[in-house]
């Protein structure tokens, strides 16, 4: 194995080690060390394996190390997520570019599973993956419960 340069979120992180997962292709690498960084933490970096069995392995550099914040929002999605959401089957996810930069997704839900679709998405470590692949710095949840939809809006700087 050889050394590889990649987008990385952090999904275990304890003081002596971290578990990181490339963004891109989802393969796991546990590190022997803790680069100072927390879970949820997306990291562009170097990793390289640890000689001599190459299972766990180590950060040679990082080239930048972000947070990407999670806003549970108390504004509800706009018309236009709305109107997707109406157009689109229960259970079904809508992508939309936004102007300039970022995605949105809208998921059309039964209006009894919204709130819990909300945590879920908070929660999910995919969610800031989801993110860091997009390029975004902050993901905002809308949420309207009386019509089933679900807006997450992956925002840039």
């Amino acid at each position: 194995m050889t050394e590889k340069t990649g987008t990385f979120v952090v999904t275990h992180a304890e003081s002596e080690s971290a578990v990181v997962r490339d963004v891109d292709t989802a393969q796991v690498h546990t590190l022997s060390s803790n680069p100072g960084v927390e879970v949820h933490d997306v990291i562009e970096a170097t990793v390289a394996p640890d000689p001599p069995l190459s299972v766990t392995w180590k950060v040679v550099e990082v080239d930048e190390r972000r947070t990407i914040d999670l806003v549970d929002s108390d504004l509800e999605p706009t018309r236009q997520s709305v109107e997707a959401a109406g157009e689109a089957d229960v259970g079904d996810l809508v992508r939309t570019e936004r102007a300039g930069a970022g995605e949105i997704h809208v998921l059309s839900l039964p209006p009894a599973e919204t709130e819990s679709a909300a945590r879920d998405v908070l929660e999910d470590v995919e969610t800031v993956a989801r993110a860091a692949r997009l390029g975004a710095v902050r993901v905002e949840v809308r949420r309207s419960p009386e019509e089933g939809v679900l807006s997450v809006r992956y925002l840039p700087d």
